[in-house]
């Protein structure tokens, strides 16, 4: 049997792990991906980019594309409901990173993302997305054909199961996309009606993996859905024989899920998080934030870690207390102080 802990290959992309950061709008932003990486990830992806506003050339969305410094692989998704525009942000992206592949959004059941053509509904509607995946493969074989230097890069998709009960649909289109050319799925398996709710069906995920593996084309399959810790990452890969598995909302304020997860399956053992080292990642989020801050703006970059440290705070005995004082925090100098103080009385418990 296959060490559970393994390298994964997407098309011509090799890496060496298959413990994966999911593309979590408002979180998986260059600042954590950072941290990620530090703590062990094999494997990040963006924040979902709109395609439509990168077309349109906004600047705000293209930083949304960035590189972290220390990280060695990552990918960009974006969403839209539009081939044609799809293909075309494709190349922009190609363009304006330097990333190893394009993922595609076809998951999300956020309704004003589903208005406009784009996540769950691909999922619902598998000849729109064999069109999308299709016209983004081309567009990513037309530029790295005119730029040999790039390499190729891989296109995947991130599906449901479908959009609810009475129509589950992945399988279909996990076909469409293996047919459009895609390089990799990923199966969160919860339907759009179930949004983040109930409980992910790995039988979905295994069914999804045999598939995938009996095609014409055999790709890997990775899964998404219900791993918040490093026992839930073993669970999965055995019980699903998926690829790699995509950790979301259990790395949320839990990097340290990744070094955990990969110490838990290669050695059956994780070391505790200590207090201290939530907190000291914390701040080196708060200081990658910061050296990326809008303007220089410490109190854009204070404000958007509150919600990051009331995450890293979880688990912290006094943590509801610690909270309560991290919501008016507006300078670093505020963490600081909050922080320092909060293990001072800690330590002289």
């Amino acid at each position: 049997m296959k060490d559970l802990y393994h390298s994964v290959k997407i098309g011509s992309l090799s890496l060496d792990g298959n413990l994966f950061l999911a593309p979590v709008a408002g979180y998986s932003d260059r600042a954590f991906r950072s941290v990620c990486w530090d703590c062990g990830v094999d494997f990040c992806y963006t924040e979902m980019v709109s395609s439509e506003a990168l077309v349109r050339g906004s600047e705000k969305t293209e930083a949304l594309m960035a590189r972290a410094s220390n990280e060695k692989a990552y990918g960009v998704q974006i969403f839209g409901g539009n081939a044609e525009t799809m293909a075309k942000a494709a190349k922009i992206v190609l363009e304006k990173t330097t990333c190893e592949l394009i993922d595609i959004n076809g998951g999300c059941p956020v309704p004003k993302i589903i208005k406009t053509g784009a996540g769950s509904v691909l999922t619902r509607e598998p000849e729109k997305l064999f069109q999308i995946v299709k016209a983004v493969k081309d567009a990513s074989r037309e530029y790295t054909a005119e730029h040999p230097e790039r390499g190729d890069v891989p296109v995947t998709v991130k599906i449901r199961s479908g959009w609810d009960e009475e129509h589950i649909t992945y399988l279909d289109a996990a076909q469409s996309a293996i047919e459009a050319g895609a390089d990799a799925i990923t199966l969160h398996a919860r339907t759009r009606a179930q949004g983040y709710a109930g409980v992910a069906d790995w039988e979905k995920l295994a069914n999804l993996v045999q598939t995938a593996r009996a095609s014409v084309r055999p790709i890997p399959v990775f899964g998404s859905g219900d791993a918040f810790s490093p026992e839930d990452c073993k669970r999965m890969l055995e019980q699903t024989q998926c690829d790699a598995v995509m950790l979301a909302r259990g790395a949320m304020g839990n990097p340290f899920i990744f070094q955990q997860a990969r110490q838990f399956l290669t050695q059956g053992r994780c070391d505790e998080i200590s207090a201290q080292e939530r907190i000291a990642a914390g701040f080196r989020q708060l200081d990658a934030l910061l050296e990326e801050s809008r303007d220089g703006s410490e109190e854009w970059a204070c404000r958007e870690m509150r919600k990051a440290f009331t995450a890293y705070s979880k688990g912290i005995p006094g943590g509801s207390r610690l909270r309560a004082q991290i919501v008016s925090a507006e300078t670093r100098a505020d963490y600081k102080e909050i922080f320092s103080r909060f293990l001072e009385n800690m330590n002289s418990c």
